[in-house]
């Protein structure tokens, strides 16, 4: 099964999304096997990561905006924005990729692991997330 999901954004942050993609496992009727996601984006990425204390999103946020700040005259590629070129180091530097193990028509996460979007362009964005399930 392939499916895509669209995660709506609203600027830089993290969106989860792990409850749109247990109604695609739970359709898709696979007891044993996995999930692959691919975000079909050049400037934002996907992770695992807990889903119970926002302050750890936002630590991780502002840790990655430190490390790759907008605005450095190293850039290039800035047609479209000061957000633009860091915004692709970021996803360069995360994964656009994540597989996850399914047991028993479950996800494999751990207790407090969600799937996230991970935003890195200040404006609004619709993002697709292919899923393919087997």
């Amino acid at each position: 099964m392939v499916e895509v999901i669209t995660v709506h954004t609203r600027g830089q942050g993290l969106y989860e999304f792990t409850d749109e993609v247990r109604r695609l496992l739970d359709a898709s009727a696979v007891q044993e096997g996995l999930c692959s996601l691919l975000i079909q984006h050049t400037s934002a990425s996907l992770t695992i990561q807990e889903n119970a204390d926002p302050s750890a999103q936002l630590d991780l946020e502002n840790w990655l905006n430190r490390l790759v700040p907008e605005g450095d005259p190293l850039y290039t590629h800035v047609f479209e924005g000061r957000d633009d070129m860091p915004a692709h180091i970021k996803a360069a530097l995360t994964a656009t990729t994540l597989s996850i193990p399914v047991k028993n028509g479950r996800l494999m996460l751990g207790t407090w692991q969600g799937i996230y979007c991970w935003e890195h362009r200040h404006g609004h964005q619709l993002r697709s997330v292919a899923v393919h399930i087997a």
